[in-house]
């Protein structure tokens, strides 16, 4: 992902992210990007520039879920910022993630219906997680027990490419980024309700492969026993 050029005038971008002081405390995430696309609305590409390496391994992220292709979540990642440059004024306030993020969904639902076909499912496919909770080993957890939570991340990453698409992404905001329902909505430009019931039929499906599946069941097993026994 490569981020817009710069400008050949000079920008606001040093006050906006300089070094707290006593008098100037450091600024909150949403604080910071709300500062970042004021200056970005008025012409900064050098904030914009900012807000781009802040949000793109999230916009990759949900790309790549759903398009399942490294190569076109890239280009779909590329065209989502292109797309909230050229919209940037159509901004009005808020938090700036869940805008891209529907940029994003939205540009990644351009390029499935141009495919006409929903993509194959890979277990060779390059994952990118935006909290990446099953490739680091806790301070307290065993060499076993950590080995199998991250099979056990790669069996719920292939369980969850086989749902339906707005049901994944659904589970993907919900579950795996942390949004609220509302948010879910707002991204998806959906109802509530909606959201809801995606993530509650994408939740009951994924629960139902993991009990036909022998393989999968025993592995769950498996790591709740290795989490759960005594030191």
């Amino acid at each position: 992902m490569h981020s817009t050029s710069k400008p050949e005038s000079g920008s606001n971008l040093r006050s906006l992210t300089a070094s707290p002081s006593p008098n100037h405390p450091a600024p909150t995430e949403k604080t910071l990007d709300e500062r970042l696309i004021g200056a970005a609305q008025q012409g900064d590409l050098d904030a914009y520039n900012q807000l781009v390496t802040r949000h793109e391994r999230a916009v990759f992220s949900v790309c790549m879920r759903l398009l399942r292709d490294a190569s076109s979540a890239e280009d779909a990642t590329q065209d989502t910022f292109i797309r909230a440059w050229s919209a940037i004024d159509s901004f009005r306030g808020g938090m700036v993630r869940p805008w891209l993020l529907r940029i994003a969904t939205n540009r990644s639902y351009d390029v499935l219906r141009t495919r006409a076909r929903r993509p194959a499912w890979s277990l060779d496919a390059e994952l990118f997680e935006s909290e990446p909770e099953w490739t680091t080993q806790a301070r307290s957890e065993t060499p076993e027990a950590f080995a199998t939570r991250s099979e056990l991340g790669r069996v719920l990453e292939a369980a969850l490419g086989e749902l339906p698409d707005n049901q994944r992404l659904a589970i993907v905001f919900s579950d795996v980024q942390g949004y609220g329902y509302d948010d879910v909505a707002a991204i998806s430009g959906v109802p509530v309700g909606t959201v809801k019931s995606r993530i509650s039929r994408g939740r009951s499906a994924l629960r139902d492969r993991l009990r036909k599946d022998t393989a999968r069941r025993e592995l769950f097993e498996r790591y709740i026993r290795l989490t759960t026994e005594e030191p």
